[in-house]
């Protein structure tokens, strides 16, 4: 056969098989070293430099087509982030992103293919209330993604803590996951609610959906 031609080997990525593994198991993954301390380093400056910008605005619920800001069930500030214009950091991310995207479509057929993502910025004393992550008349996002840019040295008495609320063997359980810099997390959007707890300091993040048509 032409070479041209051959297709191009599988080769399993073991750090993708057990995302995999986890959300089959329990409907959401933790992960420590998905980015690089180099490559949340330039993401959290990033962050920084277009909040200084003051091009962040406050969040909203509903979807990006029918949004409202209700303060009292969220008070973060977000910018969406453009691929098509991203600078060098945010181009790592999604080079990275597509990866886990392609990988995922190959392996377990999810047909993922839409993403969006979006910085998140928590001033001190906001939260996120208890919510899921898809919408009544807009089911197509699969999977959410929290990538976390906070300084090192991150404590849990600095709150913010994520809350997933699971259900096992017919009882409500919590999940509860710290923001740590450079840990991600990946659940399931349209199972898991969850929720943000009060930050004690400036909390940052990059969070978003890996979304099917």
């Amino acid at each position: 056969m032409n070479q041209l031609f051959e297709e191009i080997p599988f080769i399993e990525n073991p750090q993708y098989e057990r995302i995999i593994e986890n959300i089959l198991a329990q409907q959401y993954c933790i992960v420590e070293d998905f980015f690089t301390d180099e490559e949340v380093s330039l993401l959290r400056q990033s962050l920084i430099e277009k909040h200084e910008e003051d091009a962040f605005k406050k969040a909203a619920i509903g979807n990006r087509v029918n949004e409202i800001i209700v303060k009292s069930i969220r008070g973060d500030v977000i910018l969406w982030i453009d691929e098509l214009k991203a600078n060098k950091a945010e181009s790592l991310f999604f080079n990275k992103i597509n990866n886990l995207i392609n990988y995922l479509n190959k392996t377990c057929f999810l047909g993922i293919i839409h993403k969006e993502f979006h910085y998140a910025l928590y001033p001190e004393g906001t939260y996120y209330k208890r919510h899921i992550d898809t919408f009544q008349n807009d089911d197509r996002r699969k999977l959410s993604i929290v990538c976390y840019l906070n300084e090192d040295g991150w404590l849990p008495e600095n709150g913010g803590e994520l809350v997933l609320y699971l259900n096992e063997n017919g009882e409500e359980t919590e999940k509860v996951i710290y923001p740590f810099p450079g840990r991600v997390v990946i659940f399931e959007s349209q199972i898991i609610e969850h929720e943000v707890k009060p930050v004690n300091k400036q909390r940052m993040s990059i969070t978003g959906w890996l979304k099917t048509r």
